[in-house]
């Protein structure tokens, strides 16, 4: 499985972003997608999740009504467009393939991340 993120960038509070993750290498039909974000010394975190129909199961109270989770199952990518950003947004995003959580529909992580792209707000 190799995941390479992709648009991250400076901007300001309030601005918008979107980030991508080319997926390849999956043979898991029931595999779903999540972001993650780390910001420094603290620990990663679960922001959006979406599975194999392209519905979003899972938003982060934090960022929930400003991003949004999508997917092209023909181009093999899944994005995450970030509007109204706010500088505790600041962090490196990564994507992740793994499995739905059933109650909290999160994607539980199955170990593949990409390197990850940075995303810094002032």
């Amino acid at each position: 499985v190799q995941l390479v993120e992709s648009g991250g960038g400076s901007v300001q509070a309030g601005g918008s972003l979107r980030i991508s993750c080319v997926a390849s290498g999956i043979t898991d039909k029931s595999a779903c997608m999540g972001w993650f974000r780390q910001a420094p010394g603290k620990a990663r975190e679960g922001v959006a999740a979406i599975n194999t129909t392209g519905v979003a199961t899972y938003y982060s109270g934090s960022v929930k009504g400003r991003f949004t989770i999508s997917q092209d199952t023909a181009k093999n990518t899944v994005y995450l467009q970030m509007n109204n950003l706010k500088p505790k947004d600041t962090a490196m995003y990564y994507c992740a393939t793994g499995h739905t959580h059933p109650i909290a529909g999160t994607c539980v992580p199955s170990g593949d991340w990409g390197q990850g792209t940075q995303v810094t707000v002032s």
